[in-house]
């Protein structure tokens, strides 16, 4: 990766314009290891560069790649309509950056949800035809019987779906919750199919994505951070 001027360095990490960066520099704001650089000329290879805005540290990084516990009563849009969007979960620099849920939970579901700004992530993880199984533990209005969990591995009518849809599994988890796992990711899909078998989701939290497990993160609700690339790997399978 070629060197870049630090003003280029700052825009592409969200940080502004680039006026607003080389003012951000020239007003003193923005140093590297502790000595406060004020010249935005000065180029530096990116790759790995460790920096502080405002007394933050941040590390350069060409795209990013986040996780998010959200908490309820969030939208996962860039222009919400009842509920604050979920990127006002993290710093405005991510939103000046681009990023984007990958795909959508309802504002009153809850867990895992990444985000990212790389277009080629987004578009792999949310395509139908990656089939990555996700999973979900729903809280229902009504006992789990073995006869629910028998019709949603066999199969529910949806409206206006062709043919029945199935979970990949479904496990009783106590008496009024329930582990489903599906692949397809359908609009409302997991309450949808609880309604079509008699039943009422009352609560839904997604707590993995392919082999990425939410409670392996150690995130509280509405906390985040960024993905390593161990973690990664395990969205890929």
């Amino acid at each position: 990766m070629k060197k870049l001027s630090l003003d280029k360095i700052l825009q592409s990490q969200g940080f502004g314009s680039r006026k607003g960066c080389r003012d951000l520099i020239e007003e003193g704001e923005v140093s590297i290891d502790g000595v406060v650089i004020q010249k935005w000329k000065t180029e530096y290879q990116p790759e790995g560069l460790v920096f502080q805005v405002f007394d933050e540290t941040w590390e350069y990084r060409e795209k990013v790649y986040l996780v998010l516990n959200k908490p309820s009563s969030y939208e996962c849009s860039r222009k919400p309509t009842h509920h604050p969007a979920v990127l006002t979960l993290f710093p405005q620099n991510m939103e000046w950056r681009d990023v984007q849920p990958v795909g959508r939970l309802d504002h009153d579901t809850t867990g895992l949800l990444l985000l990212s700004d790389d277009g080629a992530f987004i578009h792999a993880q949310s395509s139908p035809k990656r089939h990555q199984p996700k999973t979900y533990i729903a809280t229902t209005a009504e006992p789990v019987t073995d006869a629910l969990v028998a019709q949603l591995l066999s199969g529910v009518q949806l409206i206006d779906e062709p043919a029945p849809i199935a979970a990949l599994v479904a496990n009783k988890v106590s008496e009024n919750e329930i582990e489903i796992v599906l692949e397809q990711g359908k609009y409302h899909q997991v309450k949808r199919m609880l309604a079509a078998a008699g039943n009422h989701c009352s609560a839904l939290r997604r707590v993995k994505i392919g082999g990425l497990q939410l409670a392996d993160l150690d995130l509280a609700e509405g906390e985040w951070r960024f993905l390593s690339a161990d973690e990664l790997a395990l969205l890929q399978g």
